[in-house]
């Protein structure tokens, strides 16, 4: 690939062409936000000049309404050989390019699953998709040339090529991605009008659930409104858990001791139920999810400290697996909990207290 035409210069397609362009492709940046492509064009994400000819690959990067619209333009127009669009929904696009007379043959859907909370071309990065799942939905009628391309263009975002039929991957990213969004909106929604008081009780548990809610509103009402049916059944089934659940916990109020019996086994269920599923969730580079001990360590909120912990466990000779941070209240400082292979944690231990770290239970 050579030279490559991003339609549409928000987080993704400004992440796609920065990372193009550190590769050697020509890009040509599109999009009918003139600040927006300026921005893009700056960071050295491409050129705004449009390009003399028919690019190799056109990769439309807008919202999944405007997808099929986008699509019909550009191939009415040959601006590529070959057309890709990275939404994050497939089956819909598809059908609209379809009913618009749109040519199939030369166009593959695909979905990067990487993102930030963050959006726009100043969010964007080149590194954005190194390791992670890129989604490609060919069918019988992509021309084997086009395929080629959207792997070359997996290939150079350094991202890994995952094949999925276009309606299976909408079903997966409702559960997996979509209604996760709605869940944390929920939940953070409760703490608009909470007590001042409760709210500062806040921790680690709640920053976790709630991350997704800091997300782009705009942004992702237009996801939702591509893929809304699948989005549906994912809340009807954790509705139901949740009526369940309601049921369970009014029971453990009762002065009866076999309605306290069963809300207790309903509660466990769905806990235990919870296990399972967090127990398939993949680990460390797509592998089964391992299982880690965790060492929690105290350590100052000055600069350099995370380096100084870091450095003190490779001189132990002990890799670091997954690290998370916890901030104290009202101070600075905080708690920052290291993963290891329960192998290491004697080692690790011993070495941080030889070099003067605080430890705490995780």
């Amino acid at each position: 690939m050579r030279s490559a035409l991003v339609i549409g210069s928000g987080l993704i397609g400004t992440s796609i062409a920065l990372a193009l362009s550190g590769r050697g492709v020509r890009v040509h940046l599109d999009d009918d936000d003139a600040d927006r492509r300026r921005t893009a064009a700056a960071l050295g994400a491409g050129t705004e000049t449009p390009p003399d000819g028919p690019v190799d690959l056109a990769v439309i990067a807008v919202p999944p309404a405007r997808i099929a619209a986008a699509l019909a333009a550009a191939q009415h127009r040959g601006a590529a050989r070959g057309y890709v669009d990275v939404g994050s929904v497939k089956g819909g696009p598809r059908r609209e390019l379809a009913a618009l007379g749109g040519d199939l043959t030369w166009y593959l859907g695909s979905h990067p699953m990487a993102g930030r909370e963050r959006s726009g071309p100043l969010a964007a990065t080149a590194d954005l998709f190194e390791g992670r799942p890129w989604v490609l939905t060919p069918t019988a009628e992509t021309d084997t040339e086009v395929l080629n391309l959207a792997l070359e263009l997996v290939a150079l975002c350094r991202a890994v090529p995952v094949v999925m039929d276009a309606d299976a991957h909408d079903r997966a990213v409702a559960l997996v991605s979509h209604a996760p969004q709605l869940l944390s909106s929920l939940l953070a929604a409760r703490l608009e009008r909470a007590d001042e008081a409760a709210v500062r009780l806040c921790g680690q548990g709640i920053r976790d659930v709630t991350r997704l809610a800091a997300s782009d509103p705009g942004m992702w009402i237009d996801i939702l409104s591509a893929n809304p049916g699948p989005v549906a059944d994912v809340l009807a089934e954790v509705a139901t858990d949740l009526e369940r659940t309601v049921h369970a916990l009014r029971s453990l109020e009762s002065a009866d001791e076999a309605k306290r019996e069963t809300g207790t086994a309903g509660v466990e269920t769905v806990l235990r139920r919870g296990n399972a599923g967090r127990d398939r969730v993949p680990g460390k580079h797509g592998t089964a999810p391992a299982r880690y001990e965790t060492i929690a360590v105290f350590v100052s909120d000055r600069p350099g400290e995370l380096a100084r912990i870091f450095a003190d466990a490779g001189r132990a000779g002990v890799n670091i697996e997954d690290v998370r941070m916890e901030h104290a209240t009202g101070q600075q400082a905080g708690l920052v909990q290291l993963m290891v292979e329960p192998a290491a944690t004697a080692v690790l231990t011993a070495a941080l207290r030889e070099r003067g770290w605080s430890l705490r239970s995780p």
